[in-house]
């Protein structure tokens, strides 16, 4: 029986661009290009007419730009819907990419220049792996009944004395942290951080957005940034972030309340798969909060945070896991529960109310 090779269609309005993403998918025996589309009009009739698996998507296109195609996928009756990779310039593009990322493009593969050069088939490693994983990836689906908190699968032992919540997420976690964090209350009693693995030079937008989503505050990372209630940081892309005791130093006394007198750092070079890691962060939350803190670990590919959910569960914390139903791809949520390190499993609209009862 012969493999079933990943069907592209390639979606770009410079004609050197095309050239290069579809020689490079090309160059794999796992992927086929189906063809190729100038603009986002061209792209709709060719997804209706060739039924693509995965779409790599340009951004600034004529006729019909790349979040007009993700929003009219979105209410066409295609199933199932091709999964979209974005290639965007980060420079240029960062607020339209992490845009896109929230209509529901799978991932964003980052430019390494916007001229027509060679210089473009740097983006080939990437590229081909972020295809792949899009092929094996599902639109991000919602439980039915968001007031369920989801399935327990150890007692809840330490619930109420929660000094912080950390959370990991990777392909599909944009529009998985939206979702949370807009469900989250304007009075969220400790503090939140987070890392996505994206590429550099997408964390501010992204931080940006979701701050004037969400009724809680929402910032990039930056150095020394003091922990406090209702604030929620984002990880810099391509900085270790952890978090450490604050200095006593009147920054720190001023705030007050649960998580305070904490502070994030971004001065660690810490060697891992992804920079920034969700082990590295969970591992530093487990070591400052001794313990009192939860991990939530969101929808993602591999197994980052399943070395950070075994620290805080050693420490006495607990670790909440998304469920399959609600991934985009249930890689990371799996690795945590099938290690035995989730206290409870529950579904992403579930989420927050799961964390709000455990503080």
């Amino acid at each position: 029986m012969t493999e079933h090779r990943i069907r592209v269609l390639v979606v770009d309005d410079s004609a050197f661009a095309r050239k290069v993403v579809r020689e490079v998918l090309s160059s794999d025996r796992g992927i086929e290009v189906i063809g190729i589309a100038r603009d986002g009009l061209e792209a709709l009739e060719l997804i209706e007419a060739q039924k693509p698996d995965v779409v790599t998507l340009d951004l600034t296109m004529p006729n019909l730009d790349g979040l007009g195609v993700l929003r009219a996928l979105r209410t066409a009756a295609l199933q199932p819907a091709p999964r979209c990779v974005i290639v965007s310039t980060s420079d240029e593009q960062s607020d339209l990419a992490v845009q896109a990322l929230v209509e529901g493009a799978v991932d964003v593969v980052h430019k390494p220049t916007a001229l027509a050069t060679d210089r473009l088939y740097d983006l080939a490693s990437d590229l081909v792996a972020k295809v792949k994983a899009a092929f094996s990836a599902r639109p991000m689906l919602v439980a039915s009944d968001p007031a369920a908190v989801g399935r327990v699968a150890l007692p809840l032992r330490r619930a109420g004395q929660m000094r912080a919540v950390v959370i990991a997420t990777s392909t599909g976690g944009p529009q998985a942290l939206t979702q949370l964090l807009t469900d989250m209350p304007r009075d969220l009693p400790v503090p939140i951080a987070m890392v996505l693995h994206i590429p550099v030079g997408y964390t501010a937008s992204l931080a940006k957005r979701l701050d004037e989503t969400c009724a809680i505050d929402v910032v990039e990372a930056h150095e020394g940034l003091v922990m406090r209630p209702g604030l929620a940081i984002l990880a810099r892309a391509g900085r270790q972030m952890q978090i450490v005791r604050a200095a006593q130093s009147a920054d720190a006394e001023q705030v007050g309340g649960a998580g305070s007198g904490y502070v994030v750092t971004l001065g660690a070079e810490i060697e891992t798969v992804h920079i920034p890691s969700a082990d590295v962060l969970f591992e530093s939350a487990a070591a400052a909060y001794a313990g009192d803190v939860l991990g939530v670990v969101l929808t993602g590919m591999g197994q980052d945070g399943l070395a950070g959910a075994r620290a805080i569960r050693d420490a006495g914390g607990m670790v909440f896991s998304e469920a399959a139903a609600s991934c985009v791809v249930y890689g990371m949520p799996r690795a945590v529960f099938e290690a035995g390190l989730s206290n409870r499993v529950v579904p992403l609209r579930a989420m927050a109310a799961a964390i709000a009862q455990a503080l």
